[in-house]
C-alpha cells in the first residue's frame, strides 16, 4: 500500500516530509531553513529582504549547516530579481518560490535549469495561470494564511485549486499540526505550508520580545486590516495597528515614503528600480497610486518587529493559528509530532 506521506511533493522536492516552510522576510533565516530542512520539512531561504547580491552567500550558509535540498523565496518583479535568479541556478537550489507578478522568461530560465518553479497563489484562476506559466508545484494559501491573504478558506480554495490543476498543490493557512496535514492530504493537497508554526520555533532568529506576542495571541487577536498598505493583510493586532487606523492619510504617507528610502538602504536598490517594482506591482496587482507607495511600509515595518525585537511598532504577520499555538518546539520535535500525529490520524481512520 503507498505511504500517503510520500506524494508527488516529496520526490519533486526530496523532502523526506510533505511539509514547506515558507519563505517569510526577515524569519526564513539560513539558521531557520537548514533546520527545517534537517528536521525532514523542505525550508525556502527569505531572498525578499536581502540585497540581491548577497544571497548567494546566503545560500552557501544554508549548504554548510545541511546536505537537505531547499528552495528561496523571491519576488519576480523586484529589483534584482534576475541576480537572485542566477544565484539560485548557480548554487544548485533545487526550488525557487515566488507569487505575484511571475515572470515567464524566468520561470523558463529556471526550469531550463531544473529548478523546481514553486508559486503561492491565492485563487484558483491564479492557480490555473501558474500552471500554464510553467510551475511544478503550486501553494494554495487559503483566508487564514498570515501576511497578504483572500478571503476565500483553505478548506474550500484547496480541493477546488486541487481539481483545477494538474500539478501538485500544497495547501497553506491554518496548519500546526498531524491532523491539519492529514485533512490537508484528504482535501487533494498533497503536503501542507507553515509560516506562522515555523516562525515559532527554536530555531526561529525572532526576538523573544514578538514572540511573546504570538504566544500571548488570542485567535480573535489576528486581524485583517488594509490598514498597512492597502491590501488585505492577516496580522496580530499591536499599538502600531491601531495608531496607524487613526492615523490620516497624509501620516500614512509620509510613512510610506520614509519606509521606501529605509527599503532602498536594506536592499540596495536604486530609486528607478524601486519605481520599476511599484509601477510592476501597480499593473499585476491593480493597485491605486497610493496603495502603490504604501507597498514600502510592509518590509521595514517587519523588521522593526522581527529582526529588532520591538513588536509594538512593529507589523506582526500571522496567521490564525497563532491563537492556537502555545509552544516553541525545535524543528525536529515539530516536525517529528506532525508527522506522528499524522500517523496515528490515518491508523484510526484506516484500520
Amino acid at each position: 500500500m503507498p505511504n500517503p506521506l510520500q506524494t508527488r511533493v516529496t520526490d519533486l522536492l526530496g523532502s523526506r516530509y510533505p511539509i514547506l516552510q515558507t519563505g517569510m522576510g526577515w524569519v526564513a533565516t539560513p539558521g531557520l531553513v537548514a533546520a527545517a530542512c534537517n528536521a525532514g520539512a523542505f525550508g525556502f531561504l527569505a531572498a525578499a529582504t536581502l540585497p540581491p547580491d548577497e544571497v548567494a552567500a546566503e545560500i552557501r550558509k544554508i549548504q554548510r549547516e545541511t546536505d537537505r535540498p531547499f528552495g528561496v523565496n523571491f519576488l519576480m518583479d523586484a529589483p534584482g530579481a534576475d541576480v537572485i535568479a542566477d544565484a539560485i541556478i548557480r548554487e544548485g537550489v533545487r526550488a525557487a518560490g515566488y507569487n505575484r507578478a511571475p515572470d515567464a522568461n524566468l520561470i523558463a530560465r529556471l526550469k531550463e535549469n531544473g529548478v523546481v518553479c514553486v508559486p503561492t497563489c491565492g485563487a484558483v484562476k491564479h492557480a490555473v495561470k501558474a500552471e500554464k506559466l510553467g510551475a511544478d508545484i503550486i501553494i494554495v494559501q487559503g483566508g487564514e494564511g498570515g501576511g497578504h491573504t483572500g478571503s476565500v478558506p483553505t478548506s474550500l480554495l484547496t480541493p477546488a485549486a486541487a481539481d483545477a490543476v494538474g500539478v501538485p498543490v500544497v495547501a497553506a493557512g491554518g496548519f500546526r499540526d498531524g491532523r491539519g496535514l492529514v485533512a490537508a492530504l484528504a482535501f487533494g493537497a498533497e503536503g501542507i505550508a507553515m509560516g506562522t508554526r515555523f516562525l515559532m520555533t527554536r530555531e526561529s532568529p525572532v526576538p523573544d520580545a514578538t514572540i511573546q506576542r504570538y504566544l500571548d495571541a488570542a485567535v480573535t487577536d489576528v486581524i485583517v486590516s488594509t490598514t498597512l498598505d492597502g491590501m488585505p493583510q492577516r496580522m496580530i493586532t499591536n499599538e502600531l495597528m491601531t495608531e496607524l487606523e487613526h492615523s490620516g492619510p497624509v501620516r500614512r504617507l509620509w510613512m510610506a515614503l520614509r519606509n521606501a528610502l529605509a527599503l532602498r538602504r536594506e536592499t540596495g536598490a536604486t530609486i528607478p528600480d524601486l519605481l520599476r517594482s511599484a509601477l510592476a506591482m501597480r499593473r499585476h496587482e491593480k493597485l491605486s497610486n497610493a496603495q502603490m507607495i504604501l507597498a514600502a511600509n510592509a518590509p521595514i515595518l517587519a523588521r522593526i518587529a522581527m529582526s529588532d525585537g520591538d513588536p509594538a511598532r512593529g507589523y506582526l504577520p500571522s496567521g490564525t493559528v497563532a491563537g492556537l499555538i502555545e509552544d516553541r518546539p525545535t524543528c525536529q520535535a515539530l516536525v517529528d509530532r506532525i508527522i506522528g500525529e499524522a500517523t496515528e490520524t490515518l491508523k484510526r481512520l484506516c484500520p
